[in-house]
């Protein structure tokens, strides 16, 4: 509970000088010294390793317990799990500059070929509701493994297909498989960093999501205007095969639940060798909808519809009518239509700059003024940034867009995408983070609810937007 709810429950104005004496209170009794509880052993092994006991969680003396991993170690399970976070949206959004090939090739029309987008949109949102409680089971890095290879069979599906029906049940295996990390994620990055430094490796990951959206149509536009829209597939199998090899190497397990449980074998063998069933607990029909309680928990619930609704309109309906407008108003290709998402990418890398990195020092010059780490709260007074540039960087896009003359290319409608991307991504990241901080015992379920309400209002979202007046070529 937050010093503004305390005082609050008990009657009184949550004043300044009143929330400020709760919050040292709360804080006092919070540390009574957690340190002190540990064993002399226990505190030399994290001064040895450590070299502080300031650490929020308290680590174990295992050397498998992945807040004791040196910090190259932490940072490049990250990396493989915010791109294989990347490859959902990627994925989905590669076949974006295809869209006419594809109609062409397989005999449909342009409005079924863009349905092949939005099935994976829809998978992604549900599908992790499936993979949580078996990532918890038998932990995350054999769930990993068998996403990838599993991901890169199917894709080769997509590229061997005859007509249009085998692709879309070939599309929809992808997304169902694929989408493991973009719910974990959250999970990973909590059972890995501590909580000061969380923000900056969510962003990571979160980051990444975004820039899936925006990346695989940037790249894949080429392809499909240099080789051809079946290459797209083979590219997209092609990494998948590189990610699984990678992860065998690079990807050590990061659910830890403790040597009493654990047990058995060297940290190497428990971290890479590990394929068994690693938590005993039978599972229960509740854990896999579980994620979907969410909705009660106000915080969690508030956080994750903010950023849906940004989500929707700074990222997906942007990157829906950049083809939909830009394409048919200055007579793009193929290869020129992938470009312009090159404002997308932009500003979601500078957003995350304020997103992450300094919203853990936001976070970290509150907690050296009060003297303790501040309510989670805090950190949402930076997201009022995003909000107002997500608003003005649509209104960029979608009035120079229909005030640009015809045939006549300009690039003040990719600048206003890009400024949405960057309000977006400080969204993303602050958002994220503020929901895990409040409910740090369930990130993963948390990761899961979040992925839910942004994936089902980006499926919604592209029905409506050919009935809106103003998004009409």
């Amino acid at each position: 509970m937050s010093s503004m709810e305390k005082t609050t429950s008990q009657g009184h104005t949550p004043g300044k000088a009143s929330s400020e004496f709760f919050e040292k209170s709360e804080a006092n009794i919070q540390s009574v010294d957690a340190t002190s509880l540990l064993s002399d052993q226990h505190r030399d092994y994290l001064l040895q390793r450590h070299g502080t006991l300031d650490l929020d969680p308290i680590p174990s003396m295992d050397p498998a317990d992945p807040y004791n991993w040196p910090l190259w170690k932490k940072v490049t399970n990250l990396g493989l799990v915010a791109f294989h976070a990347c490859m959902g949206t990627f994925t989905a959004a590669a076949i974006i500059p295809a869209y006419e090939a594809i109609s062409e090739d397989l005999g449909v029309t342009l409005q079924r070929v863009s349905y092949l987008t939005s099935l994976q949109i829809a998978i992604l949102g549900g599908a992790p509701l499936f993979w949580k409680p078996l990532s918890h089971r038998f932990g995350r890095r054999p769930i990993f493994l068998l996403s990838l290879i599993l991901s890169c069979v199917c894709n080769i599906g997509c590229a061997k297909s005859p007509d249009y029906a085998s692709m879309a049940a070939c599309r929809a295996l992808v997304s169902f498989f694929l989408c493991p990390a973009m719910a974990i994620g959250s999970a990973v990055v909590t059972e890995t960093f501590f909580r000061r430094e969380r923000a900056r490796y969510m962003g990571i990951w979160t980051v990444m999501v975004t820039l899936g959206v925006p990346v695989g149509p940037f790249i894949f536009g080429f392809v499909a205007q240099r080789v051809g829209y079946r290459w797209i597939y083979w590219v997209l199998a092609i990494t998948n095969a590189c990610q699984f090899f990678l992860y065998i190497f690079f990807g050590p397990e990061t659910r830890y639940i403790g040597t009493e449980v654990q047990s058995g074998g060297s940290p190497f063998k428990r971290e890479y060798l590990s394929f068994g069933r690693i938590d005993p607990t039978p599972f229960r029909f509740s854990e896999f909808v579980h994620p979907l309680s969410l909705f009660t928990n106000i915080p969690v619930l508030l956080a994750s519809v903010a950023y849906a609704m940004v989500f929707l309109f700074a990222s997906v309906l942007n990157s829906v009518e950049v083809p939909q407008l830009l394409q048919s108003k200055f007579g793009l290709n193929a290869e020129q239509l992938g470009l312009q998402f090159l404002g997308l990418i932009i500003g979601s890398l500078l957003g995350e700059q304020l997103g992450g990195f300094m919203s853990d020092m936001w976070m970290n010059a509150r907690a050296r003024r009060i003297g303790h780490k501040p309510a989670p709260e805090y950190r949402l007074w930076l997201s009022y940034i995003g909000y107002l540039l997500t608003i003005a960087g649509s209104v960029v896009f979608l009035v120079c867009t229909e005030q640009a003359t015809e045939g006549t290319w300009t690039v003040v409608p990719v600048v206003g995408t890009g400024i949405a991307a960057f309000g977006n991504q400080v969204i993303t990241t602050v958002l994220t983070t503020y929901a895990v901080d409040t409910y740090p015992q369930d990130a993963g379920s948390i990761g899961v609810f979040i992925n839910f309400v942004r994936s089902t209002w980006g499926f919604i979202g592209p029905f409506w937007y050919v009935n809106v007046p103003w998004l009409r070529v």
